[in-house]
């Protein structure tokens, strides 16, 4: 079943962040941190990850697509622009679990794509966890290549 992909709209905000609990349980850096030291400040990585869904709308909501079958919200992808250095970011792309496996992570991305082509970006970057075996496959699929790697240390203060 094919997905359309739209514009954000406001009504679509607790969709997609449902969509990214879902999605990045065990790929975020959150999560991660939660597993290997605990919750942090009486919240949880959930709350913590939704939370950067709201960072993106407040930062570029017209920059937000979202892919939808039959009414329902299935996916989507956040985007963000420099537009002195040229550079696209994808700071966030999930998909239902039901939704997988169709395409719709590659339609989503590809649409961001075509996005920063019409505002002139000249590169578009996206990162992925060791942990998420689906982005280390999806993105190369669709052009991205691996750049260099980075690790991330956290403690308790």
């Amino acid at each position: 079943m094919t997905a359309a992909i739209r514009l954000f709209q406001p009504d679509d905000l607790e969709a997609i962040k449902a969509i990214t609990i879902e999605g990045f349980t065990g790929v975020s850096v959150d999560h991660a941190i939660e597993k290997a030291l605990g919750t942090v400040g009486d919240r949880d990585w959930k709350w913590r990850k939704a939370r950067h869904v709201d960072e993106d709308v407040t930062a570029d909501a017209a920059g937000i697509f979202v892919a939808e079958q039959d009414g329902e919200v299935v996916g989507y992808i956040s985007t963000r622009m420099d537009a002195e250095a040229a550079k696209g970011r994808i700071p966030n792309l999930a998909v239902t679990a039901n939704a997988r496996g169709q395409g719709i992570g590659r339609a989503l991305i590809e649409h961001a794509l075509a996005h920063f082509r019409t505002k002139g970006m000249e590169i578009a970057v996206i990162e992925t966890m060791e942990s998420n075996p689906i982005g280390q496959t999806l993105y190369p699929s669709c052009g991205f290549q691996e750049i260099a790697r980075q690790i991330h240390f956290a403690q308790r203060l």
